[in-house]
């Protein structure tokens, strides 16, 4: 029986019912436990309104003749969720799968007078790679990468990941514990753990061609693994004084793993301390073009040599 044709058997099933358990499901169907949960939870996504009984002997039950509540929103928390959907302009998020529609049915769900403090809203606030004379002209198209989606289902599941990389037309496969999955620059990035090299890496996500979960043999434990990162944390190589100009531009864009400590309880002073791995020339590119958009409000405290080298040799390019 193809999967379609159950669930909708299964829901005829429940509707002619006062009760039922996963238990019943399971016999009348001759299903497993989990596909019988996974279907369970799929009627509930189609609106079926089901009510769960706690208990030794609990199941389900179907409200019948019921009208699920309304969601209802205050005008600023309307206005909230409205301002955070235009921030992520320009953004490709997982599971959006259009703006448009999205939009069309959040004002679906408002009164006429809030959806015009919405269009106004919409036309007055310019929010990082927006187009000023088109706002709502989208630079990227909703659809992020293809796996992004897949990625966030096994990682909901489980956070040991066997990754298939492709870089230079080379396949490698790398079996890794995911620390975080984040956004930097508009490309989606995985900061993780190589469970066979035993460090900490960065993967773009725009270069994985699969994943799977890890073969249970390749794992260490959490522990052991937060254990292992805290033994190899670089020693600090650069510490830097910020003034609130220079705060400004950190918190405008700076790298995931550099944070800042605020020196005065008015956040306008702040202190920076960080590594820089100077054998490696892409992070030292990258750590050069960032120190000189953080901008002249800043104070050096240490600097690696090659990086205020490559700082001079810089500035004397753009002031010969």
């Amino acid at each position: 029986m193809k999967k379609v044709e159950r669930i909708n058997i299964i829901m005829r099933y429940i509707n002619n019912r006062s009760h039922f358990t996963i238990s019943e499901i399971m016999r009348e169907f001759n299903i497993s436990r989990s596909t019988a949960i996974r279907d369970i939870r799929e009627i509930e996504a189609m609106g079926m309104p089901l009510v769960a009984e706690v208990g030794r002997d609990g199941g389900y039950f179907v409200m019948h003749n019921s009208v699920l509540p309304d969601v209802r929103f205050t005008d600023n928390e309307v206005k909230a969720l409205f301002i955070a959907f235009m921030a992520t302009r320009n953004q490709q998020l997982p599971y959006l799968k259009s703006r448009h529609s999205l939009a069309e049915k959040l004002l679906g769900l408002i009164s006429e007078n809030q959806q015009e403090d919405l269009v106004i809203l919409n036309q007055i606030l310019l929010f990082a790679g927006t187009n000023p004379n088109n706002p709502d002209l989208l630079d990227l198209s909703d659809l992020p990468h293809p796996m992004l989606e897949k990625l966030i289902q096994i990682l909901l599941m489980d956070r040991y990941v066997l990754l298939t990389i492709e870089k230079d037309k080379v396949i490698n496969s790398y079996p890794i514990y995911i620390l975080h999955l984040y956004q930097e620059k508009s490309l989606w990035m995985i900061e993780g753990f190589d469970l066979k090299e035993e460090k900490k890496e960065i993967f773009p996500v725009d270069q994985i061609i699969n994943v799977h979960p890890c073969p249970l043999k390749k794992r260490l434990s959490k522990n052991k693994i937060l254990e292992k990162i805290n033994q190899q944390e670089k020693v600090i190589n650069l510490i830097l004084e910020l003034g609130p100009k220079a705060i400004a531009q950190f918190k405008k864009y700076h790298p995931l793993n550099v944070s800042i400590s605020y020196t005065n309880p008015y956040q306008t002073t702040a202190i920076l301390e960080t590594f820089i791995n100077v054998d490696n020339l892409e992070e030292l590119n990258e750590m050069t073009n960032w120190l000189l958009f953080l901008g002249r409000d800043i104070k050096v405290r240490k600097i690696p040599e090659k990086v205020l080298e490559e700082v001079q040799e810089r500035l004397h390019l753009y002031h010969p």
